[in-house]
């Protein structure tokens, strides 16, 4: 089975999609399982990008990004 990358976006879209139908009077197994992914990770997804809006979620990743290129680029001048 292969596993999907999803985008940050994507997944702070997805979140809210669960937010609505819960507040809706699903349950959130029942909501987490018609988005399509399994609770653990609707889980680690809440606990990562929980109150965030897309465009910071974008600018968060980017940092990370540039964070790690940043870090090996240290590593690499330390002896």
């Amino acid at each position: 089975m292969s596993r999907k990358k999803h985008e940050p976006e994507e997944i702070v879209a997805r979140l809210r999609q669960v937010g609505v139908l819960v507040s809706r009077g699903r349950s959130v197994a029942g909501a987490v399982r018609s988005i399509g992914v399994a609770q653990l990770t609707c889980s680690r997804w809440r606990k990562e990008f929980g109150g965030l809006q897309g465009d910071r979620v974008k600018r968060l990743k980017e940092r990370e990004k540039e964070n790690g290129r940043l870090r090996k680029a240290v590593s690499g001048l330390t002896p």
